[in-house]
């Protein structure tokens, strides 16, 4: 089975805590989630998936942000997830590479409007392993939209946080109902 890696919205402004929007850097900091994520890109790189990288980003202005919506219309008044900053790049400790694939995305499924649904069927891809911030908000969405899409869904969930730690336990128990719940050192084991 053909299989990609999705890690999403590993980036400073989400996941430091210097960050403009990083409402889950507590949980991500007390729950390693970095680490894993990093420890699970790793693996995905030695079984040879696909690995994709997905951030959220606008460029100057904020033309292709939802001006009425709470999440990206505070990032704009913020000056967050400005497109060529800090604040969009992948948090170092994920340890992106140049071979990984980078999509952009302008909402929180990592399908909408992106160039996620091409790479994917170019690369006959059949399972997606996915981990990131927010689990109930980029996780969910993406998850569920995969899914839809007949995808196997997987979530590393050690290697996804949301704003505390009951947010995050209720959304794999509704992901869990449309996907596989693994941790970082099961990877090698699919």
């Amino acid at each position: 089975m053909t299989t990609a890696f999705v890690a999403l919205d590993f980036i400073n402004d989400i996941v430091d805590p210097a960050g403009k929007i990083a409402g889950s850097a507590a949980e991500i900091a007390a729950r390693g989630t970095l680490a894993k994520a990093h420890d699970a890109l790793a693996a995905a790189r030695e079984r040879g998936w696909l690995t994709v990288l997905v951030r959220v980003g606008f460029a100057e202005g904020y033309a292709a942000a939802p001006k009425t919506s709470p999440i990206f219309g505070r990032a704009a008044q913020l000056g967050a997830l400005k497109l060529g900053g800090w604040g969009t790049e992948f948090h170092p400790a994920l340890g992106a590479t140049p071979s990984d694939a980078v999509i952009l995305k302008p909402r929180v499924s990592a399908f909408y409007a992106s160039g996620l649904e091409a790479l994917l069927r170019v690369n006959h891809v059949e399972r997606l392993v996915v981990c990131g911030v927010s689990t109930a908000w980029a996780v969910q969405a993406t998850v569920r939209d995969g899914h839809d899409r007949d995808y196997e869904m997987v979530v590393v969930e050690d290697a996804c946080a949301a704003a505390d730690a009951e947010e995050h336990a209720a959304s794999l128990h509704l992901l869990s109902r449309i996907a596989r719940m693994v941790r970082a050192e099961d990877l090698a084991g699919l």
